[in-house]
């Protein structure tokens, strides 16, 4: 399966460790992360040379291209909260991960889809058991 792996860039790296981890089981159960390089802890530099119009058209590609969407919502993100309503609205299952005590948008909380699944974690661990759980549905 095509999965798209959403998270913060600029507001913050430090659910790196988290991503890189939900990045590698994904991959480790055969699906195919179009966004795999986030879990690089180098990604800022990697997508620093792309104006803004060639990410927002990648990432769009992407998000259409996918057949689910994952996104590490701990660190408020301006991309993060745009990819997961675009997926939305194109009919796309997403699962929010947070770590527990976070605070995180009603906007997002509050969604009563089907489709969503919004879950907190208290450690890699637990978050690769909502991956899990997630992708088994």
């Amino acid at each position: 399966m095509d999965l798209y792996l959403s998270c913060s860039l600029t507001g913050g790296r430090q659910d790196q460790p988290v991503v890189a981890a939900l990045v590698d089981r994904m991959e480790a159960l055969g699906h195919r992360v179009l966004t795999a390089h986030l879990a690089d802890a180098s990604a800022m530099a990697a997508d620093g040379g792309l104006s803004p119009e060639a990410v927002y058209e990648r990432d769009t590609a992407w998000l259409r291209a996918s057949e689910a969407v994952i996104a590490e919502v701990s660190t408020p993100s301006h991309g993060v909260g745009f990819e997961i309503a675009y997926a939305l609205e194109r009919g796309k299952p997403v699962l929010c991960l947070a770590r527990a005590g976070v605070r995180v948008s009603k906007m997002l909380t509050g969604i009563r889809q089907e489709s969503v699944a919004f879950r907190t974690y208290g450690g890699v661990d637990e978050a690769l058991a909502h991956l899990d759980a997630f992708l088994a549905r």
